[in-house]
C-alpha cells in the first residue's frame, strides 16, 4: 500500500513501489520525504507562476535553503550536510518531478558552481567563508562558461580573457547563455588564462560576485524552463583580488573535466528523468480518474494507453538507474564525495569517466521529450489544457537536448572516441586531420599546389621573422 502523500492526501501519481529507495539511505529518505513536502507547499505552486510571468525561482531556493540543501556537498565541519552524488542526483530528480523544473535546473548549476568552488576550496579563506554562508544567506551561485562564438562548445571561450594587474586579475567573460544570469549571488566564470599565448586548452576559473556582471534577464522568453533566466552575461574588465582565481593558473581545464562535466551532466539528466517522472505522474491521475460512460471504461483501461505508460515506466526506470549508477560510481571513486582528496591538485579520479557522463545525458534527454510527448497523447485534449501542467512539463523537457553540450555534440563525441580514440576528439582545434589534408591536395593542380606552397612559406617566414622593438623616445 502506498504511503506517499500529497498536501496530506494519497499521492495519485506513481507509487513509491516504481523509485528505487533501495538506493537511498536512511538520511537521504528523511531527506526526500521533507523535500516532497515542501515541493507539495511552496515550490509547485511558484513554479506555475514562474512559467507564466517568467519569475526567477528565487522564493524556492529560499525554501531549500531551509532544508540545508544549498550547502548539499559542503562538507558538516564547515556548516554543510556533506552529502554525496548519488543524494545530488536524488535531490534534482525530485526538485524536477514534484516541485519545479525550473528550480531544479537552476538548482543544478548552482551545485557545479559550489562543486567547482569545493574543488580548490581546501587553501582559499575567500571560498571557504563563502561555502559556509551558503543557506544561512542564500547565496545562489551558477557556472558561466559558454561563449557567443562557439555555442554548446563551452569549453572554447574564445571571446573571454583574463589579464594580471599589480592588484589581482582583470576578467573579461562573455557569456551567451547562464542559467540565473542577474539573479545569482555569484558566478564561476572561465575565461583564457592570464598569459594566454593562443593554447585554448589553457583555461582559468574565477570568483565573481552579483555586483562586478551585466546581465540582460529582459531577454529570456523561452519555450520552457522559463524561471531560469538564462540570458547573456559580461564581466566587462572588472579587476578581482588575486585570492578571486579558483584554484591555480591554468586550471580550467582539470575543473571542466573533473567537475563541470561530471556534476552538470549527472544532475541535469536527474532533472530530465524527473521532468518525465512528472509528466507520467499527471498523466496516471488523469487517466485513472476520466471515464467514458458510453463504454464503461476509464481512460486507464484501455491496452494501448497501458502500453504508454509500461513503455514510459521502463524507459524512464533505465534512464534513473543509468543516471544513479553514475553517482554511486563518482561515490566510489571519491569516498563518498570527500573533498580533501582534492588538496592533491592532480587528483581528478571523475575525469577518467567523461564518456559516461556524455551517455547518461543523452539517453534522459531524448527520453524526456519522447515521454512526455505520449504523456500528453494519453491525456488527448485534456492534457493540452494548461491546467493540467503536462503541457509544460512537455516545454520544460524540450530544453534537453538542446542544452550544451547538445544531444548531437554528445552523440558525435561518444561515437568518435569508441571508433577513433579519445584524442580524435580534439577539443580545442590543435591536431590536423591528415587524411582530410592528403586527399584534399589531391584535387589541386600543379599551379595550385605551387600558389598554396608559396602563401605557406610567406606564412612561416613571417611566423619566424623576430619582432624588433619600437624604441620610446625620452621624455
Amino acid at each position: 500500500m502506498s504511503t506517499k502523500t500529497w498536501n496530506g492526501l494519497p499521492f495519485t501519481g506513481l507509487t513509491e513501489d516504481f523509485d528505487p529507495q533501495w538506493l537511498l539511505t536512511p538520511d537521504q529518505q528523511s531527506l526526500q520525504a521533507k523535500l516532497i513536502d515542501l515541493c507539495a507547499a511552496v515550490l509547485r505552486p511558484n513554479a506555475i507562476a514562474s512559467d507564466r510571468n517568467l519569475i526567477y525561482p528565487r522564493k524556492n531556493f529560499e525554501a531549500l535553503a531551509s532544508l540545508g540543501l544549498l550547502g548539499l556537498f559542503v562538507p558538516k565541519e564547515w556548516g554543510g550536510l556533506g552529502e554525496n552524488h548519488t543524494c545530488a542526483a536524488m535531490v534534482v530528480e525530485t526538485i524536477a518531478r514534484y516541485g519545479c523544473p525550473s528550480t531544479a535546473m537552476c538548482y543544478t548549476m548552482h551545485l557545479g558552481a559550489v562543486a567547482a568552488a569545493l574543488f580548490r576550496a581546501h587553501e582559499s579563506l575567500e571560498l571557504q567563508s563563502l561555502l559556509k554562508r551558503l543557506d544561512r544567506e542564500v547565496l545562489i551561485g551558477t557556472l558561466s562558461y559558454s561563449d557567443p562564438e562557439t555555442g554548446s562548445h563551452f569549453w572554447y571561450p574564445v571571446s573571454s580573457k583574463a589579464t594580471a594587474t599589480p592588484d589581482g586579475w582583470q576578467v573579461n567573460k562573455k557569456a551567451s547563455w547562464t542559467t540565473s544570469a542577474g539573479f545569482a549571488d555569484w558566478y564561476i566564470v572561465q575565461t583564457t588564462s592570464p598569459h594566454f599565448d593562443g593554447d585554448f586548452s589553457d583555461l582559468s576559473c574565477f570568483l565573481i560576485y552579483a555586483d562586478e556582471v551585466q546581465a540582460e534577464p529582459h531577454q529570456w522568453d523561452a519555450l520552457g524552463l522559463r524561471g531560469n533566466q538564462s540570458g547573456s552575461l559580461l564581466v566587462d574588465g572588472v579587476t578581482v583580488p588575486r585570492d578571486r582565481m579558483v584554484g591555480p593558473e591554468g586550471d580550467g581545464t582539470a575543473s571542466n573535466d573533473e567537475i563541470v562535466d561530471p556534476f552538470f551532466l549527472l544532475c541535469s539528466s536527474a532533472c530530465w528523468n524527473g521532468i518525465a517522472l512528472g509528466a507520467i505522474d499527471i498523466a496516471k491521475a488523469h487517466v485513472t480518474r476520466k471515464k467514458h460512460v458510453d463504454v464503461g471504461m476509464r481512460v486507464a483501461d484501455y491496452p494501448t494507453i497501458q502500453d504508454y505508460f509500461g513503455e514510459a515506466i521502463m524507459d524512464t526506470s533505465a534512464c534513473r538507474m543509468f543516471t544513479f549508477s553514475m553517482g554511486q560510481l563518482m561515490d566510489q571513486i571519491t569516498n563518498g564525495c570527500d573533498w580533501a582528496i582534492h588538496a592533491d591538485t592532480s587528483a581528478l579520479p571523475r575525469a577518467a569517466h567523461l564518456h559516461w557522463y556524455w551517455q547518461i545525458k543523452f539517453e534522459a534527454a531524448k527520453n524526456v521529450a519522447h515521454v512526455c510527448d505520449k504523456m500528453l497523447h494519453a491525456c488527448g485534449g485534456s492534457g493540452f489544457k494548461k491546467d493540467m501542467e503536462i503541457e509544460r512539463y512537455l516545454r520544460d523537457g524540450k530544453a534537453g537536448w538542446v542544452m550544451g553540450p547538445t544531444n548531437e555534440v554528445l552523440r558525435q563525441f561518444v561515437g568518435k572516441s569508441a571508433l577513433l580514440g579519445f584524442d580524435a576528439l580534439d577539443y580545442w582545434n590543435q591536431s590536423v586531420n591528415e587524411r582530410v589534408l592528403h586527399n584534399e591536395l589531391k584535387k589541386l593542380d600543379p599551379a595550385a599546389k605551387r600558389q598554396l606552397a608559396e602563401s605557406l612559406l610567406a606564412d612561416l617566414e613571417d611566423a619566424e621573422t623576430p619582432v624588433t622593438p619600437i624604441p620610446i623616445a625620452a621624455a
